[in-house]
This record gives C-alpha cells, structure tokens and sequence, in this order.
C-alpha cells in the first residue's frame, strides 16, 4: 500500500467523526450511525484504492452502504477494509466519552472476514508481548503481565466490559489485586490504549463483539502489542456463518498473525468525543477541530493528527 494512503484514510475517519459529532447527547444512535456511514462512505469515493468491505454494516440486505462485500475507493490498490463509522453509538447518544470513527485496511485477503457475533479477548501492550494466554486462568495473565511491566499487580488496571456475563470475571480480577477500568460500550479503543504508554490502561480482557476485535489487532499490530481471541458462536445459524466465511475451527485461538496477515496494515481512528488517547470533536465558530492516530505497521509509524477544518473551505459531504 502506498504511504500517501495513510493521510487519505485520516480524512475517511475525520469525516464521519465530524458528522456524528453534530448528534452528540440527542438520544438517536441510530441516526447517528447513519450520518456518519454516509460520510465516511462519501469520502471513500475520494481515496485511490479498490477496497472491499470485510467487516462492516451488515450484510447487503441489512446496510445501504458499508455492507461486507461493498466496493468502494476511485481504483488503484487493492485492500480489505473493516469499518466501524461509529464505534459507541450509545456514548454518542448519552454524550459520554469513548466514541471513535474508526477503520482498518490491510492488502487484499489479508483481514479476517469475522462474523458479527461475540469473541473472547486478552490485549496487551508490547511490553508484555507473550505473555498472555487465553487458556490460561486470568490470576495467571495478570502476574505474566505486572512481571512484564516490573509492576505488582495491585498497580495493573485491566478494563472489562460491564456486561452480566463478566460478573466472574470482574470479582477474580479484583481479588487478585488489580484495578478494573468499566466500560458501558466500545472495546477499540481500550484495546488500543492497553499498547499505548501513559493512557493508564494495561490489559483489556473479556468477550465483546468478533469485528472489534479485528480492529484492535490491527491496531495492536501496529503498535507492536499482543492479542489473543476466540470466537463464540451461540447457535447453529452463528456456526454456519463462521464456516461460510471460511472459519473451519471456530475453537481456534487466534492471534494478531491470524485476524490481520501480511506484512503492512493501516489504523486510523478519529475522536468524535474524548477518550484517554484522543480529543473529540469541537466545534468553533467559522470551523471545527478534529483529533486523530493513524497507525501503519510496515513503517511502524504513529501520528497524532489535530487538525482545524474551515468550514467555508472544507468541503464535506455532511451539511454541518
């Protein structure tokens, strides 16, 4: 993939943050997601690749636009693409932090085509790279882990959905000594700051949705981090998905070589509100200022990307 793309997807995710940020606090996710796929899908027209859509909306028959198998891009590289316009729906219609635009795109085959169902996961930063087994009881990773970052336990914080079906989870984490960061929706962006020093994350860890989980190995991959993930398949129609889209064993452990192969991938991420890594969106008269990271794993490159956007300049596909 040529360099200059990375610059290209950072307006991809700039668009579609700008447009849901106008929706922030009005309790309408769905409206929302929908300003923002009309966005981000309008600034695709503009990027010079042939991109399919791996991971994205749905399936034809679910989105309008951004549904795996959906072609977008002005031609030239071929790429796979996972999107998630709006990663925290709910934190943009209740006005809280944690909600990103947020995308991958690696050469063509190279990302894991994951159905929409959901997936165990352990992520870690890269100075805990090989030490996490997803096998293995959590009391053991957390003591891999604090050896690995010359911390004790007690000085580890580890974020968990805060979801039923990790009560068990929640109460072994605790008293094993180590902090617990909750989190109401959106799992990208605390696997991504798990590999990012200074955000106060160390580990993420439990079952969340499978294309998430795609995203944060690409990021992690960039980054240098580590990940582990299985896929959970809770009825015989999940199943048969898994095996359509090519996945024999649907025990398998997989890692970040398994969900984003090759040698290059891109991660770009915008913030359309605060989170521990990134600003969200602000809106000032006459423009409005956006905050991004754009990752790629072949150059091991890292951008922090703040940017003042003129309004009677900027031409954007979304009436602001």
């Amino acid at each position: 993939m040529k360099r200059e793309l990375s610059m290209e997807f950072v307006r991809v995710t700039e668009e579609a943050a700008i447009a849901a940020a106008r929706s922030v606090g009005r309790g309408d996710k769905n409206g929302t997601d929908a300003l923002a796929v009309d966005a981000m899908r309008s600034m695709f027209d503009t990027v010079h690749i042939s991109g399919t859509v791996v991971i994205g909306e749905g399936e034809l028959d679910e989105a309008p636009m951004l549904y795996i198998g959906e072609q977008v891009g002005a031609g030239g590289d071929e790429v796979d693409i996972a999107v998630d316009p709006v990663e925290g729906t709910n934190l943009v219609a209740k006005g809280q932090n944690g909600a990103i635009a947020v995308i991958a795109i690696a050469p063509k085959g190279c990302l894991l085509h994951a159905p929409d169902m959901y997936m165990e996961k352990i992520a870690v930063g890269p100075r805990a790279k090989g030490c996490i087994d997803i096998n293995a009881p959590v009391e053991e990773n957390l003591a891999r882990v604090a050896k690995a970052l010359k911390r004790n336990i007690n000085d580890v914080t580890v974020v968990v959905l805060d979801r039923p079906r990790h009560a068990e989870l929640i109460e072994r984490i605790r008293k094993a000594g180590a902090r617990i960061q909750l989190i109401t929706d959106g799992d990208v962006s605390p696997i991504v700051n798990a590999a990012i020093e200074g955000t106060g994350v160390h580990m993420y860890i439990g079952k969340g949705g499978a294309p998430e989980g795609v995203l944060g190995a690409a990021a992690l991959k960039c980054l240098g981090g580590d990940m582990q993930a299985r896929l959970c398949p809770e009825s015989e129609d999940q199943l048969a998905r898994c095996h359509k889209m090519g996945i024999k064993d649907v025990h398998q452990v997989l890692t970040i070589a398994d969900m984003v192969k090759g040698d290059d991938c891109m991660f770009t991420a915008t913030a359309i509100t605060d989170s521990q890594l990134l600003q969200g969106v602000r809106f000032f008269g006459g423009g409005v200022r956006t905050h991004t990271v754009s990752m790629r794993y072949k150059t091991g490159t890292v951008r922090f990307v703040d940017a003042v956007h003129r309004l009677d300049v900027d031409n954007f596909s979304v009436k602001l």
